[in-house]
């Protein structure tokens, strides 16, 4: 079965850092764009960075832009969303997905048809 798994997160405190990682099982990274997007309770689920199969920024929101890097390793096994200067009002369950990208124009929206992780929680409080 084809799906992508998440992993990282937790508790950090303010000004901290953490990196969330998403690897696909079943499929490599090869061709792909990378999104990643968060919900914080009570809210609508956001896109906050997306890459295209290239790694080249398609998306970036002003809320994250200068603190959160996305990338892909060198062999395409993993997608990483690294995170600095975390705030609290960065508090949320944080999502990647993956989506088909051969010509690298793709810019993954939280309405991808792609392969979504499962979630991670990012909590950012003292």
């Amino acid at each position: 079965q084809l799906q992508i798994v998440q992993s990282g997160g937790g508790l950090v405190q303010p000004g901290g850092s953490l990196t969330l990682s998403c690897a696909p099982s079943g499929f490599s990274l090869d061709y792909y764009a990378i999104g990643w997007f968060r919900q914080a309770p009570g809210k609508e689920r956001e896109g906050i960075l997306s890459i295209n199969s290239a790694d080249v920024v398609t998306y970036a929101s002003d809320a994250v832009k200068g603190r959160f890097t996305a990338s892909k390793d060198s062999a395409q096994t993993t997608a990483y969303l690294q995170m600095t200067r975390l705030k609290p009002e960065d508090t949320a369950i944080y999502y990647c997905a993956a989506e088909f990208d051969r010509l690298g124009t793709v810019n993954v929206t939280a309405q991808s048809r792609g392969y979504w992780g499962q979630g991670t929680q990012v909590t950012v409080s003292s």
